[in-house]
């Protein structure tokens, strides 16, 4: 009788543990060992590791080279995304790709919304390769890239200390904050879901705590 009570107990525990992973908890979306689950697309034939290395803390450094993008094997629709990543170096650009997803490529860049993290433009919202939303871009008519300026003054950090990027995803709707700041917004964005990726875009910069909480 104690053993049954004892696996009784076992199974309750059990099944609160999955219910609790159930009710939304974070993922981190590296697992600090390899880049299982991830694929970088660059123009060349080349695994993660040829443009990024994983370090001690569970830091990624990343190359910035080639241009490119390192993106997610899995889709994903509702969620809150958090960020961080610094300059080691001498600031430079990139930018976090989201719902990246099958279609026309503008250059290297996938159909997707970027988030820029371009040192003195972190928050920046851009459509890239067809990418849609409601709201009027602040770039002037027919300028390319088109941009949705971040509307808060610059909430970056100096070159090496570490930012965070808040971003959630609901619905077509998007909203980014760069350091607890509210930084942009856009509703009616399609695609509404797709991959998730990290741009190369020259400028060597690393990355960590990189979690997210699906939100359905």
């Amino acid at each position: 009788m104690a053993g049954y009570r004892e696996s009784c107990k076992r199974a309750v525990l059990a099944a609160a543990l999955l219910l609790a992973a159930a009710a939304g908890q974070a993922e981190e979306l590296f697992n600090g060992r390899d880049f299982q689950g991830w694929d970088l697309l660059a123009g060349k034939d080349m695994p993660p590791e040829g443009a990024f290395t994983m370090l001690a803390g569970g830091v990624i450094a990343s190359t910035g080279q080639p241009s490119g993008f390192l993106a997610t094997l899995a889709s994903y629709r509702n969620y809150r995304l958090h960020v961080e990543w610094r300059w080691p170096g001498k600031p430079g650009n990139g930018g976090v790709l989201l719902h990246i997803s099958p279609g026309p490529m503008d250059r290297v860049w996938p159909l997707s919304l970027q988030v820029q993290t371009k040192h003195g433009s972190a928050g920046d919202l851009l459509p890239m390769a067809g990418y849609a939303f409601a709201e009027p871009p602040t770039s002037a008519p027919g300028a390319q890239p088109v941009i949705k300026a971040h509307t808060a003054p610059d909430s970056e950090l100096p070159a090496g200390e570490w930012n965070s990027a808040d971003i959630v995803s609901r619905d077509g709707v998007v909203e980014v904050s760069v350091n607890g700041v509210p930084q942009n917004r856009i509703s009616h964005g399609k695609p509404d879901q797709g991959r998730i990726g990290f741009q190369l875009e020259g400028a060597p910069y690393e990355l960590r705590n990189v979690r997210l909480e699906k939100l359905d």
